[in-house]
């Protein structure tokens, strides 16, 4: 609709589940952070901002999405894994996505 304004928000959750060999749902932390990363690179190239950022997290110590500097391996994705719907990243890989923005606001500075 013309003349309203737009809000860009990031879901970098969704299209980033994939099934282990074992059957779990999972989701891998480096695309999760890749794509919010293009997203704010997309933004800043084209003069825009990103308005919001969707992620599923708990600041529980689970073992639902792979990867990340401390995060679980697929084989260990069932140490707790405690999700009833989708994986949520843990407090660990939350903290490093929010570094990663961090550092590229400080870097568009």
């Amino acid at each position: 609709m013309k003349g309203h304004p737009v809000l860009w928000v990031c879901d970098p959750m969704h299209g980033n589940t994939s099934t282990t060999s074992s059957g779990l749902k999972t989701r891998p932390f480096e695309a999760i952070a890749q794509e919010f990363e293009r997203t704010l690179a997309v933004h800043e190239s084209n003069g825009s901002y990103l308005g919001g950022l969707h992620v599923e997290v708990t600041p529980a110590d689970v073992t639902e999405c792979i990867g990340g500097t401390a995060g679980p391996i697929e084989s260990t994705l069932q140490t707790r894994y405690q999700t009833a719907c989708d994986p949520r990243l843990n407090y660990q890989q939350a903290l490093e996505l929010a570094f990663r923005l961090a550092h590229h606001v400080q870097d568009g500075r």
